[in-house]
């Protein structure tokens, strides 16, 4: 197990300085027990919490197994969305400052001729979305070879049914002493027994905690038509930036267009949008310009915004996995605390309780009373105080109705 920067001891040098620069001091839980067993160039399947350093307990090992003497590629790191890739490979260039290392992004929708010309400077780390990377191995442009060490980061979206071929076609094209490594949030049964089919007697590690920081739940009920009001009003009740899912870019693109004749300071992020389109997106809430990104579960996949403090679920998710990717898109490791909101219907919120036991948390009620967010129990007794009414439970109203 790995324990301080004691775990560092047989670590290259460039790793060490990189781990004291980037003032990390402990593991987290998922690179204590990953990394030992990658270094050992055994398979592995982890699931842990959205922000509990995963990239590090994968790449540190990766980078130590890497021949700097060897140009060819040796590690291809596969992704399911272009933001997720460059942001895998800003991590790489992180941490082999001070080697001799060199990696290189591939990603569908980019100019073939340019990434041809990444090649031809011989990157030892390729970083990519499947179907690019399988589509320079069948052109015969990337070789595998040399390739020693294979990552499906977000694994559970590289084993979905479009990405099958690729995945399957970039495994084969290695040598079968290759190693295989998965990890992601959450992982479910259909994608273990597909990964496990690939690999050779995998390690399986289970991460259900993230260390830190805290993450608050909260919800509002609403009616369906009447979600837009609430959304509003919270944009209003207090100056915050949040991620906002929904559903689909059907409802993404109406939602904006009526957010927008409420003179609401919204951007979008799909997956219909040019990659110009989704830089210019995501640099304007970096920057403050808009207060609501609204997001569609795909694209917003890999997308960290460090600091991000609210994740607003507009379009209550189907499964808990969904639920989970989400709203790890706040409260990462090395951040502030986050706040995870919920809109939701009387059927959605048995939903969310049922989601909140499984992952051992509590969601509070929440109501905005004159402009203000404020416990549901407290904003109600407020609003008889002022109608003079007296208190009355929610069966009651509902038999009013």
């Amino acid at each position: 197990m790995l324990n301080g920067n004691s775990s560092l001891e047989s670590y290259q040098s460039f790793i060490k300085k990189n781990w004291e620069k980037a003032g990390f001091k402990n593991p987290t839980a998922v690179q204590a027990e990953a990394m030992p067993h990658i270094l050992e160039g055994k398979d592995i399947i982890a699931s842990s919490p959205t922000g509990s350093g995963k990239t590090v307990a994968y790449l540190l090992p990766l980078l130590q197994r890497i021949n700097q003497e060897n140009k060819g590629v040796q590690a291809v790191v596969l992704a399911p969305s272009r933001e997720l890739v460059m942001q895998i490979l800003e991590e790489i260039q992180k941490w082999t400052e001070g080697a001799d290392i060199l990696a290189a992004s591939f990603i569908g929708g980019a100019n073939l001729k340019r990434q041809l010309e990444k090649l031809k400077k011989r990157p030892q780390i390729v970083v990519g979305t499947p179907g690019r990377i399988y589509e320079l191995i069948t052109q015969k442009k990337l070789k595998m070879h040399e390739v020693k060490t294979i990552v499906l980061d977000e694994g559970d979206q590289l084993l979905l049914p479009e990405y099958k071929q690729a995945i399957s076609g970039i495994v084969k094209s290695t040598l079968s002493d290759r190693q295989l490594l998965l990890f992601s949030a959450t992982v479910s049964p259909e994608a273990i027994e597909k990964a496990t089919a690939m690999m050779k007697s995998p390690e399986f590690i289970n991460i259900t905690v993230k260390e830190s920081p805290s993450v608050e739940y909260q919800y509002f009920l609403s009616d369906a038509r009447e979600k837009i009001d609430v959304l509003r009003k919270l944009s209003a009740a207090e100056r915050f930036q949040a991620l906002v899912f929904v559903r689909d870019i059907g409802n993404l693109s109406v939602l904006a267009e009526k957010l927008r004749f409420k003179a609401m300071s919204i951007g979008e992020l799909h997956s219909d949008l040019k990659k110009e389109e989704r830089a210019k997106a995501i640099k304007l809430f970096q920057q403050g310009d808009t207060q609501f990104l609204l997001v569609t579960e795909v694209a917003a996949r890999g997308l960290d915004l460090p600091g991000l403090t609210h994740v607003i679920h507009y379009d209550f998710p189907e499964e808990l996995s969904q639920f989970v990717h989400r709203s790890g898109r706040t409260g990462r490791l090395g951040s502030t605390a986050g706040t995870v909101i919920s809109i939701v219907t009387e059927r959605e919120e048995r939903k969310l309780k049922q989601f909140c036991r499984e992952l051992n948390v509590e969601a509070h009620q929440k109501a905005l009373v004159g402009g203000k967010i404020v416990d549901a129990k407290s904003g109600s007794d407020r609003l008889n105080q002022r109608s003079g009414r007296k208190p009355e439970n929610r069966k009651q109203q509902r038999g009013k109705r």
